[in-house]
């Protein structure tokens, strides 16, 4: 309801030096209403202490509700209930002066009367109000009022006026005259008169009695608070009819106040206002109203069965004129609750609309942030076709985006409008608002026009511009690849042998450059589609990224490949002329190592032949074809002056890199081989006819055997047929029949042909003794040896046991299997008869001793 109005109370002014009935009255006062509560205080300055009868005392007197009180026992929760109780009074427009918690806690009398009178004056005086005047003057003008009917009354003030009591009996009898007979009260019997209206107000009116008739006549000057406090109870218990009419009359312009609240706090708070009047304010009126009514017709009872003029109030006090006002007070109130219900609704539906408003806006305008600055940007004039399409496509997606919001933009208007029919407290601001996104969105779609229109213009110039960038790369393409595989021939470290070869690469280099005219052709007509381009670019200002999508070629790779073309042709001109003299110089160096191999090479072939004939004529005597060889050897060693000048010229050849000639067959590395195999060979043939003299000497062989084994060897020593030798190979073995050894087949066939009956086991034990290094031949020499033995005739101990250790797979025992596999029948009866038994820690079951049966049978061993 209203606002309370601020005072400031000193208790330094409410108090003054203690009596009785400055005591008396604070707590009398205060019990009168906590016994409502259903309690009392016996000591002021002590039940106070703790602040929960205090806090209990401004509950009962205010009719509202004080925050929870701290329960605890402890100083801190006895300071924290009094300052409750103390910040409850501030709140009601008291201005506490020098009262803090601390005092009352610590029982100091002087604070705490000082604090009760306080709450006395703003709670029991100062709400009074009498045609416009209030507190002290208004109860003092009740009074006057009330008393003025009655003989020696003259109420001036608040002390000496009351000291004869007859005031006190005319506020009691004016109100309540079936509760005293004024007409028997008599001026000079003050204390009488004053116990009288202690004692009916006490037990007819609830009014406690508050001060003390002996006080009251033996003080010159009695105490004014006290006075006034115990006068204000009767106002109060009297003056029901006009507090209660005065106050519908307060309320009633409240309830009828219909100024609306720009927000729903300020509603919700006017809306608990007026449940803080239904709950708390009207209650007490409701009870004061029926309390007036019941007290009117008691007394109208009374007076009429006393055969007593009815009571009859002052006009616009009647009963009817109390339940009138009421009536239009209700009427009020409902049209207020209504109204209050149904602006809040409003403003309900108003805060709904505004925060709905508030979070479209805010999401449009999130949406729209930096799209202005996006659609304002020049991107696409720097971008390939590529990202011109991709800008296109998202710009398309941009519109698609922009359309499907237009539908909020349509719903912000229409909340805003909705919000000003609604009479919206902050219309301004949401029409600004409002405006601004559609002046936005309008300025939006300006803007996507406009970058849709350039972004098709763009595109098609550069649609224009990538077709010419396709038709360079298809141009540029081959013309670099011909440019590298020039670049590549004219650079090329070729490799010739002939005068033919380096003509050939000149007559290539002739046909090159009779093509160029026409390269250079194409060379221009591919820079053209690059001028036109750049031409295109200038004039509608595109930047050109300056890469072509279709290749990695650029105009100035074109350029400085051409250029590198041109450079290198005389180049190459000048290393072609001078492999020709190059090369004219090797065929002169060609012609000359091929005169001298063409004469060195038949020379050594004919002195193999010559040797070899030597080695196998057998008309002469041995001593004569040593002779014979000496002469070769000697004729030999003197050429070696011819093979060191081909070495000389063959050495001058390497130096400039001849690897073939065509004038020749003989290489240096064949003459070398022959020449070698020519030493080799008369060496060895020399070799083989002193042994063949030696062998002759020691073993008495005559010359004719000699020669009958010569003749042996002779037919049976072929050479194997081989694969045809490669072109310009050096041959010297080849034009011979023979090589001066056998093969073990040729040798078997030999040794057949002289009459020999070989089994596998014999003639491996043949071949042990021509062949002992398993080299695979059997040398002249080796088959003399042989043939000298078998001449002889003689056979060994260990010639025998050798022939039985390969018959036991070279063991030192042989068994009866082993001999009748491999010996004829007669001889391996023979020997299975003869030999004993062997004895070693080696041997079988059956195993015979070869080794003694040799012994016994040639004799003891040569070695």
């Amino acid at each position: 309801m209203a606002k309370e109005s601020s005072t400031c109370w000193d208790p330094r002014g409410l108090l003054s030096p203690p009596d009785s009935l400055h005591q008396i009255t604070p707590g009398a006062w205060c019990n009168s209403h906590l016994r409502k509560a259903g309690t009392q205080i016996d000591n002021i300055e002590e039940d106070f202490r703790n602040g929960l009868k205090l806090m209990l005392l401004l509950e009962v007197i205010s009719g509202e509700r004080l925050p929870k009180p701290d329960k605890g026992k402890m100083r801190f929760h006895k300071i924290a209930n009094v300052n409750k109780a103390l910040d409850f009074i501030c709140s009601k427009g008291v201005k506490l002066v020098s009262i803090g918690a601390e005092e009352i806690v610590d029982g100091n009398a002087k604070m705490t009367l000082g604090m009760i009178w306080t709450i006395i004056l703003r709670f029991a005086i100062q709400d009074i109000s009498v045609e416009e005047t209030s507190a002290k003057e208004g109860l003092l003008l009740w009074c006057q009022r009330k008393t003025a009917p009655y003989r020696n009354v003259n109420v001036q003030n608040f002390h000496i006026s009351w000291k004869d009591g007859l005031a006190l009996c005319a506020l009691i009898h004016r109100h309540r005259p079936d509760l005293i007979d004024y007409a028997k009260l008599r001026k000079d019997d003050p204390i009488g008169n004053l116990n009288t209206a202690f004692e009916v107000a006490e037990k007819f009116l609830d009014i406690p009695k508050m001060l003390d008739a002996e006080d009251i006549v033996n003080t010159p000057k009695p105490d004014e608070k006290a006075i006034m406090t115990y006068v204000s109870c009767f106002y109060h218990a009297f003056a029901g009819a006009e507090q209660l009419l005065e106050w519908i009359r307060r309320t009633t312009p409240w309830l009828e106040n219909r100024a609306a609240e720009q927000t729903m706090r300020a509603m919700q708070q006017k809306l608990e206002d007026f449940r803080d009047y239904r709950r708390i304010h009207k209650p007490p009126r409701v009870q004061e109203k029926c309390q007036l009514e019941i007290n009117f017709n008691t007394l109208q009872t009374k007076l009429r069965l006393s055969n007593r003029p009815a009571f009859m109030p002052s006009e616009g006090k009647m009963v009817s004129d109390i339940a009138n006002a009421w009536k239009g007070l209700e009427q009020v109130e409902k049209g207020y609750e209504e109204w209050l219900l149904t602006e809040i609704r409003r403003l309900e539906r108003l805060d709904h609309l505004a925060e709905k408003f508030k979070q479209k806006c805010s999401m449009h305008e999130s949406w729209t942030g930096g799209k202005e600055d996006l659609l304002s940007q020049k991107d696409f004039e720097s971008a390939s076709l590529m990202e011109i399409r991709a800008l296109m496509r998202k710009h398309e997606a941009f519109e698609s985006d922009l359309a499907a919001h237009q539908d909020r933009v349509e719903q912000i208007a229409a909340i805003a409008q909705e919000l000003n029919e609604l009479d919206y407290h902050d219309a301004a601001t949401v029409n600004a608002r409002c405006q601004g996104i559609c002046d936005q969105w309008d300025n939006l779609g300006t803007l996507t026009q406009k970058r849709r229109d350039a972004l098709e213009r763009v595109e098609k110039l550069w649609e224009t511009i990538d077709q010419l960038y396709l038709e360079f790369a298809k141009r540029a393409a081959p013309f670099n690849n011909w440019m590298d595989g020039a670049m590549e021939d004219l650079q090329d470290m070729f490799i010739v042998h002939s005068i033919e070869e380096i003509q050939s690469l000149i007559t290539a280099h002739d046909q090159f450059k009779a093509t160029l005219p026409e390269a250079d052709k194409e060379r221009m007509a591919t820079m053209g589609i690059h001028s036109e381009i750049l031409k295109i670019a200038q004039t509608y200002g595109i930047k050109l990224s300056g890469i072509n999508p279709y290749t990695n070629l650029s105009p100035q790779d074109i350029s400085t490949k051409w250029d590198t073309v041109k450079h290198l042709v005389p180049l190459r001109d000048q290393m072609l002329q001078e492999e020709v003299a190059r090369q004219q110089a090797n065929e002169r160096l060609r012609r000359q190592f091929a005169a001298q191999a063409n004469i060195i090479g038949p020379w050594i072939q004919t002195k193999m032949e010559e040797i070899s004939h030597v080695s196998v004529d057998i008309a002469g005597s041995l001593e004569e074809q040593m002779n014979s060889l000496k002469q070769y050897e000697q004729n030999i060693i003197n050429y070696k002056s011819n093979i060191d000048k081909l070495e000389g010229d063959h050495q001058l050849s390497q130096e400039s890199l001849i690897f073939d000639n065509k004038h020749t067959n003989y290489t240096m590395e064949h003459v070398r081989v022959g020449w070698e195999q020519l030493l080799t060979t008369i060496a060895r043939t020399i070799n083989e006819v002193e042994n063949q003299i030696l062998t002759r000497d020691a073993k008495g062989i005559s010359q004719e055997q000699l020669n009958e084994f010569r003749a042996s060897f002779n037919h049976f020593d072929r050479v194997r047929p081989s694969p045809t030798p490669p072109r310009r190979r050096f041959r010297l073995i080849s034009l011979t029949k023979r090589n001066g050894m056998m093969d073990p087949d040729d040798f078997r066939a030999c040794l057949i042909s002289m009459g020999y009956d070989l089994g596998e086991v014999e003639f491996a034990r043949i071949m042990t003794l021509v062949d002992a290094n398993n080299t695979g031949v059997v040398t002249f020499q080796a088959f003399i040896d042989f043939m000298t033995r078998e001449t002889a005739e003689t056979d060994t101990a260990e010639q025998v046991m050798a022939s039985f250790k390969i018959l036991a797979s070279d063991k030192n025992y042989i068994t009866v299997d082993e001999l009748r596999r491999e010996l004829p029948p007669d001889q391996a009866e023979y020997c299975i008869s003869r030999m004993t038994r062997y004895i070693g820690a080696d041997g079988s079951t059956g195993a015979l001793d070869y080794i003694s049966f040799s012994s016994a049978l040639y004799g003891e061993s040569d070695l």
